[in-house]
Parts: structure tokens; sequence; C-alpha cells
């Protein structure tokens, strides 16, 4: 077996890509990784340059994982921002680095994905190895792999990328039959403000709908463009990630994972929130409004979602990054990794010691939180 690098999606088909990933997991389908880059949303110029890693075995692709390199640490969400400020203290570059990530997606899943009757430890070492000599050819700094599941963050642990903790707050399906369900499984105050919360959509005149598939129009991406862009501008005074096109192609190529909830107040559209979904689990994205509603925002990034996933057996509800609200929502404190390598020793003993004391205080933090989750005691 031998590693290869693309400098494009497009180097790859969507057929031999696809057929070696081995989940429905969205964000590492061809079509996402191909929407981000056809639409010039993740592009060199926007600091998102492709180098796919491929393994090959006679001219066979057997293994896949998403890789930039990186000139900034932006759309990521697990925060380097710190070591970046460090380099430059002592007049090193910390970038360009190399990252396999989703870009602008915070969501945990597969980030090394392989045939199922691949060597999984003959291949870590491999493409480990690899990754380090690519960082050392492009004169990167380190090598980054975010939000690989548990198991996979594990192994690469065990290949020099020392493993790192994060937290995020995600819901969890107890094979609820309904919404009223989930509701009775809260200690009574806590279920009566829900219900409050809830009830203020209705009396405020808001409706709201799921909109998937065909039903995804450019007409409707156009509304919830325009969202997206007004939540950026509040929030860091610019447009947005992601460019206009990336959502038609969304639709174009896998409109089949993906769900608009749309809210609407005297027949207009005035917030939408976007999700993608697998087989098994919910994911939120984005959210945007242009008017402000009591609880709007619970129920369309929260509420909607919860009672998609009951409706449609899925067993996990991933709402995003941060957002401590989400606890007495019903969403778990819940811990996240990544890995790192650093090239430099003397900084990656520095991180690394960083990593360890970080570790018990997200842990601490995580416990902690758990506290004050909404169920009944016991």
């Amino acid at each position: 077996m031998n590693c290869v690098f693309l400098d494009s999606i497009d180097a790859i088909s969507a057929e031999h890509w696809n057929g070696v990933v081995d989940s429905d997991y969205p964000f590492l389908r061809h079509e996402f990784l191909a929407a981000m880059e056809r639409s010039g949303s993740a592009c060199s110029e926007s600091g998102w340059q492709s180098q796919h890693l491929v393994v090959m075995d006679a001219e066979q692709a057997v293994a896949v994982m998403p890789l930039y390199l990186k000139s900034h640490s932006y759309g990521e969400y697990i925060f380097d921002w710190s070591w970046a400020s460090a380099y430059q203290r002592y007049g090193l570059d910390y970038y360009p680095k190399l990252v396999s990530a989703i870009p602008f997606t915070p969501a945990t899943g597969p980030r090394l994905s392989a045939m199922a009757d691949i060597d999984r430890s003959q291949l870590d070492v491999l493409v480990g190895t690899a990754l380090r000599q690519r960082a050392e050819q492009l004169q990167a700094s380190s090598v980054h792999i975010l939000a690989p599941e548990q198991s996979e963050a594990q192994r690469w642990s065990q290949q020099s990328l020392t493993r790192r903790t994060s937290s995020q707050f995600h819901w969890y399906n107890d094979n609820y039959g309904d919404f009223d369900e989930f509701l009775s499984s809260f200690a009574s105050r806590k279920r009566k403000n829900l219900k409050k919360e809830r009830r203020r959509i209705s009396e405020q005149g808001i409706t709201l709908e799921r909109l998937s598939g065909a039903q995804l129009t450019g007409e409707l991406w156009d509304v919830f463009f325009h969202f997206y862009q007004l939540t950026y501008a509040k929030r860091s005074g610019h447009g947005g990630y992601l460019t206009r096109a990336f959502f038609d192609q969304l639709s174009a190529t896998m409109g089949d994972q993906v769900m608009l909830v749309m809210a609407s107040h005297n027949e207009e559209y005035v917030a939408g929130a976007l999700y993608f979904y697998s087989s098994s689990t919910l994911y939120g994205r984005y959210w945007g409004c242009t008017e402000e509603f009591e609880m709007l925002h619970f129920e369309a990034c929260y509420y909607q979602g919860i009672e998609f996933c009951i409706e449609h057996g899925l067993s996990k509800f991933d709402a995003g990054a941060q957002g401590e609200h989400k606890i007495q929502r019903g969403f778990t404190p819940t811990p996240i990794w990544s890995n790192h390598w650093i090239k430099d020793q003397q900084f990656a003993a520095a991180i690394d010691d960083f990593i360890l004391r970080e570790a018990e205080g997200n842990n601490a933090y995580i416990d902690d939180a758990k506290t004050y989750l909404p169920f009944k005691k016991g």
C-alpha cells in the first residue's frame, strides 16, 4: 500500500471515494467535499488548500482521508490560537499546518475511512508516517486530526499524535415514542419551563415546517442564505464562510441528507435552521433570522431537531459547538477529541503538557455540567 495526496477532491471520482467510505456520515461524502471546493468555500484562496489522502493498493483506493493545508485556524472549532501566538512570539511560523477536518463543521465522525478487509493497525502506521512526511515536505509546523470518533482518536494517539479532549452537548434518544415522552423524563419544573417555551411559538403566530430533498428549491436557498449571512454579520462582521453556490450544490447532489427548518410569521419566512442527517445521527449546523422572536432559536435549532430524531428513530442529535444553554434542554455534556503532532520538539513538549492539564479541567467541567441536566434524579 502507498499514500497519494490530491490537490482536489475531483482528482478522484465520487464512485471510488464513496466506495471506500464505510458509513453514511454526510460530511465525508464526496458530494459534500466537492460542494465545498467547487463553490469556492474551501479552496486555497480561502485558506483550505486540498491535500486529500488516498491509500492505494494495486491501483485501487482502499482508504481515504479529507486533508487540507491551512494558512489560518478559522472554521475548525477546536482552538489552537494560543499555540499560534506562542510560535509568533518566538519568531517561528505556525502556519501552514496540515489538518484533517471537515471544513466549518465541528461534527464528530470518521476521518480515516477504509475498506472493511484492511488491517487497521498496518494502515494507521502507514498513514501516520505519511502525514508527518507530508508535513515536512510542505514545511508545515504540525499535523492535526480534528473531531475523529473516540476509537480513531485512541488509535492516532498510538501513532505519536497526542489526543486532546474537548466537549460539546449532544442529545441522546432513549427510544422515546414522541416529544411528550421525552419531556416526561424531566423534573417537573424543568418540564413546565420547556413547555412554556414551545407555547410561545404559537402565541406569537409562528409556524414551522421541515423541508428536504426536492422541496429545497433555489428560492428557498436564497432566503436561507440571507439568514446565514445575517448571523455572521452580527457575530463576526462578515458574510460567512460559505458561498451561495455551496447550497445549490447540496440540493443537486445530496438533498436526501439535508433538512431545512423554516419559520414563518404573517406568511413570510423570518428564520431558518440547516441540518444534515445520517441513518443514526442528526447534525445541526446553521441558523439565521430577520426578526427576533422569543424562544424561536430554541424551537428551530433544538426542539424541531429532537422531534425529527424521535420520528425517524435517530439515536443522537449533534447540535454543533458550544452552548451551555443546551444542557437544560436535555443535551448531555459529551467529550470530543482531536489529535496533534508538533514538529518542533520543544513546542511539542510544552503543548503535550498543556493538553494533559487541559484534559483534567475539561473532564471536571463535563462531570460538573452533567449535574445541571433537567432529568429526574435516579
